[in-house]
């Protein structure tokens, strides 16, 4: 049902929003490009109006490749955190905008915590000079193995 009456009023619909003034024609010039009297500018304005379009766009690039440069930063420090191969496209992407990005506040106060709590940890571990770690982990497997051969006598289906 739908359909149909979209079917139907569809054409005089578009119709109605040309004579209100909804679709203004746009001139071009041979070039298909836009000209000024297609603007309703003088020339000299139109030729500002151009200039600016065109200084709006560099800013949007140069701070489209300074967050990309910041996302890249942030991806090389985690694979120093968690000791990953790094990437060129990184190192890349630095590079385009001059290397000198900074961590973002937030992450910075991550990493910072992150820290704090890795010497808290160290620190712990040096507060016990006498654990011999590989002693340990000798210890545990020979416990391991002295239980199952202590189950293997007891159990008949082992």
């Amino acid at each position: 049902m739908a359909f149909m009456l979209k079917y139907m009023m569809g054409s005089s619909m578009k119709n109605l929003g040309n004579n209100l003034g909804g679709e203004k024609e746009v001139k071009e010039d041979a070039d298909g490009k836009e000209t000024a009297q297609s603007k309703g500018m003088t020339r000299e304005e139109f030729e500002e109006y151009q200039r600016q379009l065109v200084e709006e766009k560099i800013e949007r690039d140069h701070a489209f490749a300074h967050k990309k440069a910041e996302r890249a930063t942030v991806r090389m420090h985690m694979r120093d955190k968690y000791r990953l191969p790094q990437s060129e496209k990184d190192d890349a992407q630095l590079q385009m905008v001059g290397g000198d990005v900074e961590l973002p506040e937030d992450l910075a106060k991550m990493v910072q915590e992150d820290e704090e709590e890795e010497e808290e940890q160290d620190s712990f571990l040096s507060m016990i000079p006498e654990l011999d770690i590989d002693a340990l982990k000798t210890r545990a497997q020979g416990t391991i193995t002295e239980v199952k051969r202590v189950a293997e006598e007891k159990c008949s289906v082992m």
